[in-house]
């Protein structure tokens, strides 16, 4: 019976992350790669982050504020607002737009370089791909996912805080103490180590997605996309299993 194509990537895709964690473990660290990731994984992607953090907040809490105080209930908007965030809505859609921004890129690259021979070449100079190639780019998305969805969520709960004021005027301090109630001490650590292994897992499987391509130029953006719909998968299913963990 022969292993399908995926669940062959998905396995090489482990054990690459495996070396890349292993490489850290020893240091294998080269610090100008580092820095480009980082910045490509971090200011790179800020942007699009606030801009999605500031109209999902917004969005959010104008359907649960109309409901809210439809049923009186308006004291408590900003602590539902700010637990949705912070347990699923922040470290998932930082996810999503993360695979979209820097995971489409690892796999484009780390697969053109592929197909034509650039890894070979790598490999004849005794350097080791996946310390030269994964390594940076790993620990950039670990570093950055935790710190891009704490910019997301901050900026959802601002602009919550904002729209309720001006839409359905509720006080801005009724709406920060709702927070403060709602919002327990272990759900921020949560939401951060949710981010943390979404970065990971990104970061792995773009990584393998895109050195396991095969065949000429036009299988780039095939890997590439399947890169994506796999990541998207994995992560929806580990966060099921974060949750029940973390929240259950």
């Amino acid at each position: 019976m022969k292993i399908p194509r995926w669940l062959e990537r998905l396995g090489t895709s482990l054990m690459i992350g495996g070396q890349a964690v292993s490489a850290i473990a020893r240091g294998r660290i080269g610090v100008q790669d580092l820095l480009q990731e980082l910045f490509e994984a971090g200011p790179g992607s800020l942007l699009i982050i606030m801009i999605t953090g500031l109209a999902a907040g917004t969005v959010f809490n104008i359907q649960v504020a109309a409901e809210l105080s439809r049923r009186g209930a308006s004291l408590a908007v900003g602590g539902l607002l700010a637990l949705g965030l912070a347990r699923e809505i922040a470290p998932l859609l930082t996810a999503t737009l993360l695979t979209g921004k820097v995971a489409t890129a690892y796999a484009a690259q780390l697969g053109t370089m592929k197909v034509t021979e650039q890894i070979d070449a790598i490999t004849m100079l005794r350097t080791d791909p996946v310390q030269y190639l994964v390594v940076p780019r790993l620990l950039a998305m670990v570093v950055m996912a935790p710190v891009q969805c704490l910019l997301f969520f901050w900026m959802a709960i601002w602009s919550g805080q904002i729209s309720s004021t001006l839409i359905y005027s509720i006080p801005p301090n009724v709406f920060w103490n709702s927070v403060r109630l709602w919002l327990k001490p272990e759900d921020l650590p949560s939401m951060l180590l949710k981010a943390l292994i979404f970065g990971f897992l990104i970061a792995i499987l773009s990584c393998g997605w895109g050195l396991t391509t095969r065949g000429g130029p036009k299988e780039v953006g095939t890997s590439t996309t399947g890169a994506v719909v796999m990541i998207l998968v994995t992560v929806a299913l580990v966060d099921v299993v974060l949750t029940k963990l973390l929240f259950g």
